[in-house]
């Protein structure tokens, strides 16, 4: 995917993009972690505000980078899940995660934030960009 067809699913959904620099740094929330986040999730965070909608037949809500650590310490996500970054939600319940699996590679999962463990973890894309596209050609979470 490139990264103009990135950016189409989120015009399409008339995401809006950041106006105004954030007061929370990548540094910050990577020190918080202790991975570096990928790419295409950084770029997301740096150009585009926390916003929620439908993106194909599921609801998302993004958090902001200036909700990222509030939310994730919060929620206990950096205690319960190591090499995990919550960076979101479905308004059921359930988180959205990037997890570090090994060096320089991530996936997406969805987990309930009432019981965080890996074991429940639900892989919904191999990358940030690739768990949008998924979401846009209407793949759904529970089938």
């Amino acid at each position: 995917m490139t990264m103009e067809q990135f950016q189409q699913i989120l015009q399409k959904c008339n995401w809006p993009t950041r106006t105004e620099e954030p007061k929370t740094t990548l540094k910050e929330i990577e020190d918080m972690v202790g991975f570096a986040l990928p790419s295409d999730y950084s770029m997301f965070i740096q150009k585009y505000f926390g916003y929620e909608e439908f993106i194909g037949k599921e609801y998302v809500r993004l958090w902001d980078v200036d909700e990222l650590m509030e939310q994730n310490l919060g929620y206990d996500i950096v205690d319960n899940l190591p090499m995990t970054i919550g960076i979101g939600g479905n308004g059921a319940g359930e988180c959205i995660a990037i997890e570090m699996t090994s060096t320089n590679n991530y996936r997406i999962v969805l987990t309930p934030f009432i019981d965080l463990d890996k074991q429940n973890h639900i892989d919904i894309g191999s990358s940030f960009t690739d768990f949008l596209v998924r979401l846009d050609n209407g793949q759904e979470w529970f089938k």
